[in-house]
């Protein structure tokens, strides 16, 4: 009989082995397409600044008409971008996402991808 040790170190090793390969997934070559500016959908973005200030698209906008204004300009629209200043204040942001829930708008948080090309110099 193999100890129950022997067994689980092989297990580990296999396991370890096998992590690195899944963490790369599928290499796909998506088609570059050219876009026309015609069929490009304008998107509500509510944007946080630093100091709490909020505007949707670019045009400052009251905390309280805020859910009311989406659904005036964005009568189709189901969801609403959020996006915040790294260093905004946590307590206007968390008043944006309440409102725009009880408008009944998704809430979904724009990120700027990690650039990992200056970090391992």
């Amino acid at each position: 009989m193999v100890p129950l040790v022997d067994v689980l170190l092989v297990l580990l090793v296999i396991f370890m082995l096998t992590a690195h390969v899944m963490e790369y997934g599928l290499e796909v070559e998506v088609p570059e397409v050219r876009q026309e500016k015609s069929t490009a959908e304008i998107l509500p973005v509510i944007t946080v600044t630093r100091t709490g200030l909020l505007y949707l698209n670019e045009q400052a906008v009251n905390i309280n008409e805020m859910g009311a204004l989406v659904h005036q300009r964005f009568p189709n629209a189901k969801e609403v971008y959020v996006r915040a200043d790294q260093n905004a204040v946590w307590r206007p942001l968390a008043q944006v996402i309440s409102e725009l829930s009880d408008a009944k708008l998704g809430v979904k948080m724009v990120t700027k991808p990690v650039d990992n090309s200056r970090s391992r110099k």
